[in-house]
């Protein structure tokens, strides 16, 4: 499992604090039924409790707002980005867009973090970084810029090799060079100067012929349930 998306417990949990409810009435987020996890662990006949691992690609509400609903997985997740998060104030980790009470009370108990896993080389215009699972099927990228410790997926060895860069943009036409960090992504990115180098690193990873996808983006991919199948699995 990668990351949970936004879920109640962000939008209406009883243990929401102050900041928390107020970014809810900012943002306003809106939930659909057929996209809660939830609703997709069915369509793969699995409950919360058959998740042995949840990768958190980052510490945004919209990315770990469900990590409670999973009692049995260890979370695979930046412990240096962990650490920054326990030395701020609440007040602190608002201006880095993390809610502390979204956290499980043993989240760094079971917190698996990428500084204990093997590195591998970049290789031309492949990126390198963490190698999840040992064996290099799944790679997690440092993808700095819009979070503290966000990381992307690489599955190299897939027939076209693929790159999850989570929201290292909000749209695959951003990677351009010629445009920008917009608004309001600039406004809430942890580190603006990074976005630059790091879509470039997403550009040489496509010249290579490889596949760049991203959490926001609306396009549909090979790689996404179709509303069909989530409304069957929602009746």
């Amino acid at each position: 499992r990668v990351d949970t998306g936004y879920t109640p417990e962000a939008t209406t949990g009883q243990g929401r604090g102050r900041m928390l409810r107020l970014y809810g009435l900012v943002l306003r987020p809106e939930l659909n039924a057929t996209e809660q996890v939830l609703t997709v662990l069915q369509r793969f006949g699995l409950t919360p409790g058959d998740v042995r691992a949840v990768v958190v690609s980052h510490f945004h509400a919209d990315h770990i707002s469900g990590l409670s609903l999973f009692p049995n997985a260890r979370f695979i997740a930046s412990d240096a980005a962990w650490a920054r998060v326990k030395a701020r104030t609440p007040r602190q980790n608002l201006r880095h867009g993390v809610f502390t009470e979204l956290f499980p009370a043993d989240f760094e108990a079971r917190l698996d973090g990428l500084s204990t896993k093997r590195r591998i080389d970049t290789r031309g215009g492949v990126p390198g970084g963490a190698d999840l699972f040992g064996d290099g099927s799944v790679v997690a990228v440092d993808l700095p810029g819009h979070a503290d410790g966000q990381f992307g997926l690489l599955f190299a060895g897939l027939e076209r090799p693929l790159l999850y860069a989570v929201d290292a943009q909000w749209l695959l036409a951003a990677l351009d060079p010629k445009r920008a960090p917009g608004f309001p992504s600039s406004l809430i990115a942890e580190h603006v100067a990074a976005i630059g180098p790091t879509c470039e690193t997403l550009r040489r990873f496509q010249a290579t012929g490889g596949q760049v996808m991203l959490c926001h983006d609306p396009a549909m991919t090979q790689y996404d349930l179709t509303a069909h199948e989530l409304a069957a699995v929602a009746g």
